[in-house]
């Protein structure tokens, strides 16, 4: 295992970690535990998998209070006992949304370190932060203030945030704290420009941060191309799978600490930690990262909507989120995946925002550089993202 430096921590973590949000589950099992059920996690085959990985190297582990109905923590803490806690450092997250009150943070922190069965969380994160919950939930209830009597406390040792903005948030929530030890991002070959992107990577690096990488293969549809993906990787001089490309572009890049990978299988867990074997900075060649331009356009090529973002036909007049829309609805073109876009647009975009506003004025189209029919489009967008 290839092991790198945590920041200014003074430790280092393997290439590797070990995300726990997509263990393997069962939908025949469906043990209760409490008033809630196990989130059908096979758990001998979980525990197996995370202590394979950490027998081979990987010595950090990310888990979550929420992840499999706020399960994965119980089963990490299973998988940890007969000494492998001992052998890791062991990453969860404070769920900031249920935070009403300052003490709810101690109340929430108490109840995970029981459920991992641990006096002490090496680090720990508040979870999913964008600048709704920086300003209504961290600032407000003075969750760093808490983070730091925790630390003085001996229940976490190092101190971070997980993230989900856009850039200037990302920054600004760097720059307010000057003692972060940490931040976790969404990263990856296809989101260079996207959340805090790689400028937020370097950023948080140039402060001294240890830089976690979350979603490096985009929920897997990195690993799963389509065919005129999958044919330049192919013609390239150097053999790879899809997943072993976009995690050695990953750990090409001095700025980053661990590259997380939730696996599900036996199989990624030995494929992963072969691909960390091999991995290193200033591994990949000139040749290699034109590749990966090549992978990258070709993705964005394949988009519907020529829509660049520009953001020049906001605000809208009916409020309607414009590029949002538009992005959501190209990505189920460009990975070839209609789920994961409808789950997002269900789940995590403003009701207030949505295509299905639009009421045809035309104002943002007198405004569009690529003029885009806009209000042609929004009853399509919403249409195929609403599964109508």
């Amino acid at each position: 295992m290839q092991y790198r430096k945590f920041g200014q921590c003074g430790f280092q973590v393997s290439a590797l970690g070990f995300g726990t949000m997509r263990l393997p589950t069962d939908d025949k099992i469906s043990e209760k535990v409490g008033d809630r059920f196990s989130n059908n996690i096979i758990e001998s085959e979980a525990i197996s998998m995370i202590r394979y990985a950490v027998d081979h190297g990987v010595n950090y582990i990310d888990t979550a209070y929420g992840y499999h109905g706020g399960f994965s923590e119980i089963v990490t803490g299973k998988a940890l006992k007969d000494g492998y806690r001992e052998k890791v450092y062991l990453a969860t997250k404070s769920p900031v949304w249920l935070v009403e009150k300052p003490e709810d943070f101690d109340r929430l922190l108490d109840e995970q370190l029981e459920k991992l069965q641990t006096d002490v969380i090496d680090c720990y994160m508040l979870h999913s932060l964008s600048g709704e919950t920086w300003r209504d939930r961290v600032l407000k209830h003075h969750l760093i203030e808490k983070g730091e009597a925790a630390k003085k406390a001996g229940k976490i040792r190092y101190f971070g945030f997980s993230f989900h903005d856009d850039l200037t948030t990302f920054k600004e929530i760097v720059d307010h704290y000057d003692k972060w030890d940490f931040c976790q991002i969404q990263y990856n070959y296809m989101d260079i420009k996207n959340q805090a992107g790689m400028e937020g990577l370097k950023y948080a690096a140039s402060k001294g941060l240890a830089v976690i990488i979350m979603e490096p293969l985009l929920g897997g549809r990195l690993a799963n191309p389509p065919k005129e993906v999958l044919d330049i990787l192919e013609a390239s001089d150097r053999k790879g799978s899809p997943a072993d490309w976009a995690l050695q572009w990953l750990w090409n890049q001095p700025e980053v600490s661990v590259v997380l990978s939730g696996m599900s299988t036996m199989q990624q867990v030995k494929e992963n930690i072969e691909s960390a074997n091999r991995s290193g900075i200033g591994t990949l060649s000139e040749e290699d990262l034109k590749t990966i331009a090549k992978v990258r356009a070709c993705f964005e090529g394949r988009a519907t909507i020529p829509c660049t973002k520009c953001r020049y036909c906001m605000p809208c007049p009916n409020n309607v989120d414009i590029p949002g829309n538009f992005e959501l609805y190209n990505e189920t073109v460009i990975y070839d995946d209609i789920q994961t876009p409808r789950n997002s647009y269900k789940h995590f975009f403003d009701e207030d925002t949505k295509a299905n506003l639009c009421i045809g004025c035309r104002v943002c189209e007198e405004k569009c550089p690529q003029h885009i029919t806009i209000s042609e489009w929004m009853p399509k967008v919403h249409a195929a993202l609403a599964g109508e």
